[in-house]
Parts: structure tokens; C-alpha cells; sequence
């Protein structure tokens, strides 16, 4: 009779219609759009731009509302342009082929990097290298509670700038849940549940492939001021390092721990995960993560391209079977498909000319470089703490480049480093997210802190990149 309840429950959920509210959000989006983008005369506007400033517009709307998932968003994005922008004849395109610059950026090589980087960290996650290294790291430190802190924020920062910080989180609060639950009444413990997702966030910023909005940047550059893995780490790293070492400081006095040392046994005890695995397996993980991530370190020092280097654990662990059809089918395609479609509305706004005609016309004529940067990076932080930063990143990043034409990758890049300041809320990422469904954090937890990030980040991050771009 269970079955045959859950059954009956299934088949009426799929014949329930629940998307009167997402239906009405996407009509009032599309129909707010088609007003800004074709009721006002706007002077100089060509008809192409026209179409793409409808396109801009009805997409941040969908992606601010989420009537639809952000994949989806940037799906309908490419089919826009393409059914719009690409008719030859038509507002834009002149040529049989000129649809084709849309859908271009799926071939990229920023995608291929980035698939690079998920596949690295599946391989780990399913031989348990990282809970392994992160077991062995996070005792070494001792037991002091100040001690564990910085080492469960090490170890979550240095995952983060190579795996997905949401899959990181996950891994880190695995780990660290037994340790918190035998913390009983002690002030400290929000210390560690706050610690593992500000340092994920955090860290996401020092590589190109730790978070959407770096790769974004980082494509949308390539014709402009181009920036490899290496050099991305130059920009990323230091302020993201000042900026985790603000975060543990103020954990530190914000939550005084009432004991001297942490129960760490729950960490050390029992096999690790993935160690039925064949031991020749996971040493292939282990060697595959050491050569790949050294030869993007070192990318200044050999011949090989960043993105080729991306083919090592792609093409390794698929020939020795570690990541299999079913592997395959976990990894986050949806992430790349969100990627792929702000680097073709990227294409849109600024091969129609719409990016230069919005600049043209906003008010920033007489700001310096860094001052513009600092407000694009905040507005940057404000708004990616009620929608998805890559989403942000997707929107802004193409008009900080047309905007800073005298220097784009600074531009640029404090937008990327602002989107992933955003941490107030526990809706603004996929980590804080993840740390309040323990159950043991209210809302506010995260709102000093994330005010912190938010205003230190974009200031820390624009200050270095003056320096070093």
C-alpha cells in the first residue's frame, strides 16, 4: 500500500501545475524589457543593440526572480540571440554564419579548463583524497581551538581555489560536524560552522576555475588583456589571503571558545572514504593533482597552455576508469551551460555596440579608474548577495569592460572579486547555504561577517590588482 501511495504521489505531482508564479514572473520580465528596451526613442541606439538590451534586461530579470533555473536563463540567452540576433537580413547579422559567434564560447577553452577543474575534484572526491588530506591536515595544527579554526579554514580555502566551493563545504562540514557536536554549549562552535563557508567563498577567489564569475572575467578578457592561471593566482591570492585572515581574527573574538582544547578523535577514527578503492587508483589521483595544478602554477615556465593542460586529468582518469559514464552524468554541466551563456550575451553587448552606447551615456566620464573599479566591485557585492554572483557577473562584467576600455582587466576583475565577496545572507551562496542547514546558525551569524567581506573584499582586491595589472 506504500508503494502504491508514493506511486499515486508521484503521478499526481507530475500532473500538478505549480508555475502560475514563475509563469507571471517571466511575463512581467519580458514585458518590463520590451517597454525599457523599445518605448523610449533612445538616440544613437542601433537596431541590434536595441534587441540585445532587450535581451540584457529580460535575462538579468529572470536571473534576479529565478522563474527559472540560472542554466535555463542562459539557454533561452543563446537561443535569442540566435533566433534574433543571427537571422541574416535581419536587426544584426549579415551572413549565413554569423550565428555562430553565440554559440561559439561552448567551444571555448575556458569551458574546457574549467571541466578540467571538475573532473580533478570528482576524482578526489570519490578515491576520499580530500577528506583525507583534510584529516591529516586539520590535526597537525594541535588542538587549540584557535588552531583548528585556521586549519579547517586553510584546508577549505586551498579545496576551494581547486573544486567547487559548494562541494568543498559539503566535504568540510562533513568533517567537521562530529567535532561541533561534542561542543556542548560552547560559544566556539559557530566559529567553526562560520569559518568553513566564509574561507570557501573566500578562497574561490585566487584561481580562475575556483568560481564562476573568475572565469567569466577571465574569458571575456582574452580579447582585451588576456590572464592565465598563474597570473590570475598573482591577482586572487593575496587579498583573498588578508581577507580569510580578517575572517579568523574576528571569528576569534567574536566567539570565544570556553575550553582550552577540541576533541579531534571523531577526525582521525575510521577508514577514510574511498579506501575500498584499489590503492594503484588513488595514488593516480593523487600524482594526476600534483602534475596538473604544478603545470598551471608554472605555466610561465613551459610551452603548454593553461586550457591543455586542463586534457591531463580529463583524459587520465577516464583511460583508467576513475571517472566513469555515471561519474560523467554528476558532474555540474549546468554550471558550464550558465558559464557559456554569459560569455555569448559578453559577445552580444559588445560586438552590437551596445556595451559602448550604455557607457556613453552614464554618468562616470570624470572618475578615475580605481574609483570606478571600487564602485563596480561593491555594486558588485550588493548585488550578488540577492542573486547568483555568476548570474551578476554574466550582467555586469561586459560593461566594466566597455567602461575601463583604458584598463578592462581591472574593471573586470573587481566585478568577479566583487560578486564573490557576497556572503551576508545564507541564501547569497551555495556554502553559507550549506552551513545553515546544520541547524545550529540563525541568519544573523552570517551578517557582520559578510558586511565585512563585502566592503573589505572589493576595496583589498581593486588596491592590489592597481598594483599588479
Amino acid at each position: 500500500m506504500l508503494d502504491t501511495r508514493r506511486a499515486i504521489k508521484v503521478i499526481m505531482g507530475s500532473l500538478e501545475f505549480e508555475s502560475p508564479r514563475s509563469l507571471t514572473k517571466g511575463i512581467l520580465c519580458g514585458v518590463l524589457a520590451l517597454g525599457v528596451a523599445y518605448l523610449p526613442p533612445w538616440p544613437d541606439l542601433s537596431s541590434g543593440a536595441q534587441a540585445t538590451l532587450f535581451i540584457l534586461l529580460f535575462a538579468a530579470g529572470l536571473w534576479m526572480t529565478e522563474a527559472i533555473p540560472a542554466f535555463a536563463v542562459a539557454l533561452l540567452v543563446i537561443g535569442l540571440e540566435i533566433a534574433i540576433l543571427g537571422r541574416p537580413g535581419g536587426v544584426f547579422a549579415e551572413t549565413d554564419t554569423d550565428w555562430q559567434m553565440f554559440i561559439e564560447p561552448w567551444s571555448s577553452p575556458l569551458i574546457w579548463l574549467f571541466l578540467g577543474g571538475f573532473v580533478l575534484a570528482h576524482g578526489a572526491e570519490k578515491t576520499g583524497l580530500d577528506r583525507w588530506i583534510a584529516s591529516h591536515v586539520i590535526t597537525r595544527l594541535g588542538t587549540r581551538p584557535g588552531a583548528v579554526l585556521l586549519s579547517t579554514m586553510a584546508v577549505t580555502f586551498t579545496f576551494s581555489m581547486f573544486m567547487s566551493n559548494t562541494a568543498t563545504t559539503s566535504m568540510m562540514m562533513a568533517v567537521m560536524m562530529p567535532v561541533v557536536g561534542s561542543m556542548r554549549r560552547d560559544p566556539f562552535a559557530k566559529a567553526l560552522l562560520l569559518g568553513v563557508p566564509f574561507a570557501a567563498n573566500i578562497g574561490g577567489m585566487g584561481t580562475i576555475i575556483g568560481t564562476p564569475p573568475n572565469a567569466i572575467a577571465a574569458g571575456m578578457l582574452e580579447s582585451h588583456q588576456p590572464i592565465d592561471f598563474a597570473r590570475w593566482m598573482i591577482i586572487g591570492v593575496p587579498p583573498a589571503l588578508v581577507l580569510a585572515a580578517v575572517m579568523w581574527g574576528f571569528l576569534m573574538l567574536r566567539y570565544r571558545s570556553t575550553e582550552e582544547s577540541l576533541d579531534l578523535s571523531s577526525i582521525v577514527g575510521g577508514p577514510p572514504v574511498g579506501s575500498l578503492l584499489p590503492l594503484w587508483r588513488r595514488l593516480i589521483v593523487m600524482a594526476v593533482f600534483v602534475v596538473t595544478v604544478g603545470l598551471w602554477l608554472t605555466s610561465s615556465l613551459h610551452p603548454i597552455p593553461t586550457y591543455v593542460v586542463s586534457f591531463i586529468p580529463i583524459c587520465a582518469f577516464a583511460t583508467v576508469v576513475i571517472i566513469g559514464p555515471e561519474d560523467m552524468r554528476q558532474l555540474p554541466w549546468d554550471i558550464l551551460l550558465l558559464i557559456t551563456g554569459g560569455l555569448s550575451l559578453g559577445v552580444a553587448v559588445s560586438e552590437t555596440g551596445l556595451a559602448d552606447w550604455i557607457v556613453s551615456h552614464l554618468p562616470f566620464g570624470a572618475a578615475s579608474g580605481i574609483v570606478l573599479a571600487l564602485a563596480l566591485g561593491l555594486f558588485a557585492a550588493v548585488l550578488s548577495n540577492f542573486m547568483s554572483n555568476t548570474a551578476a557577473a554574466n550582467i555586469l562584467i561586459p560593461l566594466a569592460i566597455a567602461l575601463g576600455s583604458a584598463s578592462p582587466a581591472l574593471m573586470a576583475v573587481a566585478v568577479a572579486l566583487g560578486a564573490s565577496s557576497a556572503m551576508c545572507l545564507p541564501i547569497s551562496t551555495p556554502p553559507n547555504a550549506i552551513a545553515y542547514s546544520a541547524g545550529q546558525l540563525q541568519a544573523k551569524d552570517f551578517l557582520v561577517g559578510g558586511v565585512i567581506v563585502a566592503i573589505l573584499g572589493p576595496v583589498l582586491a581593486i588596491l592590489w590588482c592597481s598594483v599588479v595589472l
